[in-house]
């Protein structure tokens, strides 16, 4: 039988590694980047969370979360609008003045809401950045996690990394299922095991740690509790099979929304047991023009195409004008593209408008970014 998940809380980090990808988070969290056509990067994690029956839920925000709270409004489309529990936007601010104030690591962030922990009264916590695209079954790890008996288990992926994407993150040595080393920040390459920062331990064993070492000027939790703490904690890794990509630049934003327009890809990310929830926009359906055409490509409702798209994503109100050429982009949220247009290796944020008779393009491998509101 399955662990009661209304005993599970779970913590998001909203903020967290946004310094990777400046472009997408200069005026909005990691966690309300936008993604796939209509998502923001805290529907998977907040997604997952509700279709495995947890029911608290915190976000602890840092900076520039004027959008993210836009995006979560009452957290209705995930089920966490709620008297008892439900979502809870925990405020940035840290311990003392240092840094304006501002926590400065994942402890730190911890430490300044431990009242809020303390009070949901949740046996375990469920820890998670939001830089993945992700829909893991959260019912599953939390039994794993106690079947193993381990203090803390962390969800970690065996696959061939780059300098790039191990840049950031943590990388295991295991035996079995037991984390026996934890590298931090190593810029290795090759068949690596990746920390891919989901962890789930016990409420009282976290609240602990966060004291502990907070007194100690501590703050990181990769190099203060995972790395430090090997040997002292039972660490567990749970390896996660499915589809997931991490943000960690923009090439790499860039390819995990072009993955999606690999049906199977789709597929195991959405599914119809698992789906991902996200903020209504009453659009109406997408209109195709007489001379319009559209191939392999995810298309939002409100768009209106009137020209070619090839291999894109759409994002919400987006305008494609007649003669126009769309192929391997990202359109954010009411772009507008004028007439006789050619668009290719972009990525446009939202409220973007490109006039009429211009040939904008970039490398596949350096796709090229046009900031909000921007006018070409």
């Amino acid at each position: 039988m399955s662990y009661n998940m209304t005993n599970v809380l779970g913590i998001l980090f909203a903020n967290t590694h946004e310094g990777s990808v400046p472009e997408l988070s200069a005026k909005r969290t990691m966690a309300s980047i936008p993604f796939g056509g209509r998502f923001r990067m805290v529907d998977f994690l907040l997604s997952g969370m509700s279709n495995s029956g947890m029911s608290k839920v915190g976000i602890i925000t840092r900076t520039n979360y004027q959008s993210l709270l836009d995006h979560i409004g009452s957290a209705r489309p995930w089920d966490l609008s709620r008297n008892d529990g439900g979502l809870t936007l925990l405020t940035p601010f840290g311990r003392n003045n240092q840094d304006n104030g501002l926590f400065k690591g994942k402890l730190d962030a911890l430490y300044s809401c431990l009242s809020y922990i303390r009070h949901t009264g949740c046996e375990y916590a469920v820890l998670s950045d939001c830089d993945l695209v992700i829909n893991p079954d959260f019912t599953h790890l939390v039994d794993e996690h106690i079947a193993s008996g381990a203090d803390i288990t962390a969800v970690c992926h065996t696959d061939d990394y780059t300098e790039e994407e191990t840049r950031d993150a943590a990388c295991f040595k295991l035996n079995g299922s037991k984390i026996e080393a934890v590298a931090v920040n190593r810029q290795a390459s090759g068949r690596l095991t990746m920390d891919l920062n989901i962890y789930v331990m016990k409420t009282s064993l976290l609240i602990s740690l966060v004291d502990d070492l907070v007194s100690l000027g501590k703050y990181s939790f990769s190099r203060d509790v995972l790395q430090e703490k090997c040997g002292e904690l039972n660490m567990h890794a749970y390896e996660f099979s499915g589809f997931y990509r991490r943000i960690c630049d923009i090439e790499s934003y860039y390819r995990a929304n072009m993955a999606l327009l690999c049906h199977d890809n789709l597929a195991k990310l959405v599914s119809s047991d698992r789906p991902i929830y996200t903020k209504d926009r009453a659009d109406a359906p997408a209109k195709y023009g007489f001379n319009s055409q559209v191939t392999n490509s995810l298309v939002a409702n409100g768009c209106v195409i009137e020209g070619v798209v090839e291999n894109s994503i759409l994002f919400r109100g987006v305008k494609v004008a007649k003669g126009t050429v769309i192929k391997n982009s990202i359109l954010m949220q009411d772009t507008v593209v004028g007439r006789d247009t050619s668009v290719m290796n972009i990525i446009t944020d939202k409220n973007v408008t490109i006039g009429d008779g211009l040939t904008v393009a970039s490398s596949e491998n350096c796709p090229l970014y046009i900031a909000k509101g921007r006018v070409l």
